[in-house]
């Protein structure tokens, strides 16, 4: 690749590990410049050996420090890429929050619900601060990072806590881990729809990938607990279908380099590359449907394809986001 003509800008949050790590290696390989987007840059050093040494001299990769988590450090980490960069031709919503085995609620340092902050609220406010770098692309693409777990929502009663993203029924309401990870992954996708509608008059591409199971760091495992380091070791030894990081690191290239998805935008996509269209918010499904879409999903749940929750999230995420509606930290991060 002549890298002077074609080669792309690429940021990837979550860079250091799993899937990102993997997806800047591929990137790197291809011949591209990676920023590696990640909270702990001295963790990320070692990553960064890692990419430069898989890319074999064919793309450049370097780190730059950023917590999606922390309004501020988004800010501070945009504002850094824009004195060095002048355009953006891809950007990847890698980075996720699910500490498995948490029972109580935690916090962001702007006193967001950590999951929402992290794999809703950051990527909105990325997205937005770099509209201006991806603009001078002639082939700009976001994506996001979405999950099978949004196919709870195929429970009709099933819906995001909107009243809950600061914890403000805490005292109220139990936490579950599961239930906050799944719904901050539906909101993303509601954003992702949105912001494929509102960027569209800037030709800037905005597209969700349904990650599946996939196989996971040792160290990651580690910080597991209870069940969830029991079942995760089962999926990481035992399950045939749990794909490989490289895997889904392939489709991250495609959807994001492919004139196949060129003109692709506010969809839903799985590893297959299959767009998988909402089923219409307005009808109830029959029971043989839910089953079949749970075992061999061709469908997003209803509830991605209502345009009132879009316009919810949205309402609400563009509040979260905004720096005058930030508030105080309501508890310490837990790692």
């Amino acid at each position: 690749m002549n890298r002077s003509a074609e080669a792309k800008t690429v940021v990837i949050t979550g860079a250091n590990s799993g899937i990102g790590k993997a997806a800047a290696i591929k990137f790197v390989s291809e011949g591209h410049q990676v920023v590696m987007a990640c909270r702990d840059p001295g963790r990320a050093e070692q990553a960064l050996r890692e990419v430069t040494e898989a890319g074999g001299g064919r793309g450049a990769a370097e780190v730059m420090a950023c917590d999606v988590s922390s309004l501020g450090s988004v800010r501070a980490f945009c504002a850094a890429f824009g004195e060095r960069f002048e355009r953006l031709d891809v950007l990847i919503h890698n980075a996720g929050y699910f500490n498995h085995g948490v029972r109580t609620y935690q916090y962001s340092a702007d006193g967001l619900e950590l999951t929402f902050a992290t794999n809703t609220f950051g990527p909105l406010l990325m997205t937005e601060l770099l509209l201006d770098a991806l603009g001078r692309s002639d082939d700009a693409r976001v994506l996001t990072a979405g999950s099978t777990n949004i196919k709870n929502f195929y429970d009709p009663k099933r819906a995001i806590e909107f009243d809950n993203l600061r914890g403000e029924h805490a005292e109220t309401r139990p936490y579950t881990v599961y239930k906050m990870y799944g719904d901050s992954k539906m909101g993303l996708l509601l954003l992702t729809r949105r912001m494929a509608q509102e960027y569209a008059s800037r030709g800037v591409k905005v597209n969700c990938v349904m990650i599946p199971t996939v196989r996971v760091d040792k160290a990651t495992l580690k910080k597991f607990s209870g069940w969830f380091r029991v079942v995760g070791t089962l999926l990481q030894y035992w399950n045939p279908f749990a794909l490989s990081q490289a895997r889904m690191a392939e489709t991250y290239h495609h959807l994001c380099t492919s004139p196949d998805f060129r003109d692709v935008t506010g969809a839903f996509v799985d590893h297959h590359h299959r767009v998988l269209p909402p089923h219409a918010h307005d009808r109830r499904l029959a029971p043989p449907t839910i089953v079949r879409e749970l075992l061999a999903t061709r469908h997003a749940p209803p509830y991605a394809g209502d345009p009132q929750n879009v316009e919810r999230m949205w309402t609400v995420a563009q509040a979260a986001i905004a720096p005058a509606d930030a508030a105080p930290a309501r508890a310490p991060r837990v790692a």
